[in-house]
């Protein structure tokens, strides 16, 4: 499925696929609840996609977020059951008719590894961006919580991912939320960590939200669905609803990064929560390019 808003051509990019703890991804939310969805593995883990966007349009091609990589150990790439068949993020590009060298731009929404880890890469010993000719986008408090994390997310930030982009001169830090082209703009989001930032893109067509780990899966569109990760569960619902108001006033489309069968849905009211109105699956969408 592609969408063309305000002179971009918006299309979600498979990046592979891992596995996190169920419990850690619901939160508090029961596991008669969640396991009905995302069955657990027999380490009580739930497969998730690593899905990115690719947007063209206005001279550029922009990439939102680029997937985990491939430089973790043997031993974490067990850990999170990283799955070494499927689509990876050179192989989507090409069926696009694409590489690395498109894209102009990479904005990441935050810099856990699930999302940022493919923004280096190791080349003659060393590390060095893996899309060698884009500029990169973060917030700077972001930036400054993943150098400095706290205890609970000091396993998710790795410097490894986003520290040689400072020093190759790529990477650009933000402050706040704005437009960073014409029609594309990111809106703060600090419920699940501080500093996320959430890509809308928008035209006389209508809007598209990327809402990276704020509503992680298509389960997630509930106000309560939260996840045991975020570091301020009251402030990430609030976040949830004020982006699902708007989504829903504007008929918009929103692309789930980790869900693993439904790539693009669209959010409606359901009494004093939230519900899907229509959905995409991740197949359909990929077999649309």
């Amino acid at each position: 499925m592609k969408l063309t808003l305000g002179g971009w051509t918006l299309t979600a990019v498979e990046t592979g696929h891992f596995w996190l703890d169920g419990g850690a991804m619901f939160g508090s939310v029961p596991k008669p609840l969640w396991s009905k969805s995302h069955p657990p593995d027999e380490r009580n883990r739930i497969r998730l996609a690593m899905r990115c966007l690719l947007a063209q349009g206005h001279g550029r091609r922009v990439l939102v977020d680029d997937g985990i990589g491939d430089k973790f150990s043997t031993k974490l790439a067990d850990i999170y059951r990283i799955e070494a068949n499927g689509p990876r993020l050179e192989s989507s590009l090409a069926a696009l008719g694409l590489t690395v060298d498109d894209i102009t731009d990479v904005v990441l929404t935050h810099l856990h590894f699930d999302h940022a880890g493919g923004s280096t890469r190791i080349e003659g010993g060393r590390l060095v961006p893996r899309l060698p000719r884009a500029r990169y986008y973060v917030q700077k408090r972001n930036y400054e919580n993943a150098c400095r994390p706290n205890p609970r997310e000091r396993a998710s930030y790795l410097a490894e991912n986003f520290v040689p982009l400072l020093e190759a001169g790529v990477l650009e830090l933000r402050e706040g939320g704005g437009e960073l082209w014409p029609g594309f703009e990111v809106l703060p989001a600090d419920g699940h960590t501080r500093g996320q930032q959430l890509p809308r893109i928008s035209g006389p067509e209508g809007s598209a939200y990327f809402v990276a780990d704020l509503i992680p899966t298509a389960a997630h569109v509930r106000v309560p669905f939260v996840m045991g990760y975020d570091v301020a569960a009251i402030e990430t619902m609030d976040e949830k609803i004020w982006v699902l108001d708007h989504a829903c006033a504007e008929q918009a489309w929103v692309l789930l990064e980790h869900d693993p069968e439904i790539a693009w849905a669209k959010p409606r009211k359901d009494g004093d929560d939230y519900a899907w109105a229509e959905t995409v699956a991740a197949a359909a969408a990929a077999s649309e390019v």
